[in-house]
């Protein structure tokens, strides 16, 4: 896609969101020495990113998924509700269907995974101010891959996915524990017996985006191994059954 160059001598206002403080610095670090974009604020959570965006009326806003108080999804939303003159651009380390196309859905223009350049995430922020979309190549793989599914399994996350593994996420309840029903999915898998390279393999996601997952899945189950999470995903009912 060819991104229409930026107005001369007027930077690109951004605003960045991430929870983590050396990723959201290096991002500020990063972009900040680009002559034709200016970050004007930098958020921890979703709430701070709003009341920036609110204070300072960028002109696109570079985001995370996984964020406290308010995570990406939901502050996408309200962007979108908000402010929807502000271009939402999502960079996070999750490039599976299901979480690309809920970003989407709910209002991002561009999506990039955090192993984009300097250039690729430049490149983002501008198409996106100017009604445009970027997918990051992992992106545009994963939602290949779920639009040449098999028939049969339409409006399922994988074409692979048994319907075990997708129980957490049909169930009319939420994931216990703030678990998110990508996290309860993989708990799944977990307590099902599979392997990170099988569930690396079985969701299409890489091995890397996997381990990220189950740190959160530990964190918020209180598990200090994968045994401790299994008992908890038995005794919620949470596959493995």
């Amino acid at each position: 896609m060819t991104v229409p160059p930026p107005t001369p001598g007027i930077p690109l206002r951004v605003v960045i969101a991430d929870d983590q403080a050396s990723v959201r610095e290096g991002l500020v670090l990063l972009l900040g020495g680009l002559s034709d974009i200016e970050v004007v604020g930098a958020a921890a959570d979703g709430e701070q990113a709003l009341a920036l965006v609110a204070e300072h009326h960028p002109d696109a806003i570079l985001l995370d998924l996984h964020m406290p108080v308010l995570d990406g999804i939901g502050t996408t939303r309200r962007l979108a509700a908000e402010h929807p003159g502000v271009a939402v651009v999502v960079l996070t380390t999750y490039a599976d269907d299901s979480t690309v196309l809920d970003a989407l859905r709910a209002g991002a223009r561009s999506y990039l995974t955090k192993d984009a350049d300097r250039t690729d995430i430049a490149r983002g922020l501008h198409a996106a101010a100017r009604g445009l979309s970027v997918l990051g190549p992992q992106v545009q793989a994963a939602l290949l891959a779920a639009a040449t599914a098999p028939p049969g399994d339409a409006g399922t996350r994988h074409p692979a996915a048994e319907p075990a593994a997708r129980e957490p996420a049909a169930s009319a309840a939420p994931p216990p524990d703030g678990l998110t029903q990508r996290e309860a999915e993989i708990l799944a898998l977990i307590a099902n017996g599979l392997t990170n390279t099988e569930i690396a393999a079985r969701l299409f996601l890489s091995n890397h985006t996997v381990k990220t997952h189950i740190s959160r899945i530990f964190a918020k189950t209180g598990s200090r191994d994968r045994a401790a999470a299994i008992g908890y995903a038995h005794r919620h009912r949470i596959g493995g059954q």
